[in-house]
């Protein structure tokens, strides 16, 4: 069995709005969550932070401390994976609608007020308390969303 897969991700606030992506290629899942993904080795994790903002998002990104550590997992399978969260702050460019993710993996990219995450499907559960709260949060294993046929 394969040890769990590590993540790094970002948590931006710009004019009180979350920066959240769907990260279902051909809008497979309405899931939201914030950009990020899997670190490459031999390199930091704020390196590959800032490195999966930019593919999914186009944006340059100051990475600062971390703020969750959450973890998820597959109860009927093998997957589990490790996500450490940290605030960033955009220091070059802007959202647009043209931005194309090299992987096909990210499908569209916007801010939403913590209200609106009262109308959409997000990832972590905790994710609006991390957001607009302040310390290091720890979530043990959540069950793994499955998109929606």
């Amino acid at each position: 069995m394969s040890s769990p897969r590590l993540a790094a991700r970002a948590i931006i606030l710009q004019d009180d709005k979350l920066l959240l992506v769907n990260a279902y290629p051909e809008g497979q899942s309405d899931l939201w969550c914030v950009p990020g993904g899997g670190v490459e080795r031999h390199s930091s994790l704020k390196e590959n932070l800032a490195r999966e903002v930019w593919e999914e998002c186009g944006l340059t990104v100051a990475v600062h401390d971390p703020c969750l550590i959450n973890e998820f997992h597959d109860p009927e399978g093998s997957f589990h994976q490790v996500d450490i969260y940290f605030r960033c702050t955009i220091i070059k460019g802007a959202l647009s609608d043209d931005w194309k993710d090299p992987e096909n993996i990210v499908t569209t990219r916007r801010f939403f007020t913590r209200e609106d995450l009262a109308q959409v499907p997000f990832k972590p559960d905790s994710l609006p308390d991390v957001a607009w709260g302040g310390g290091l949060t720890y979530d043990p294993l959540e069950p793994i969303v499955r998109p929606s046929k």
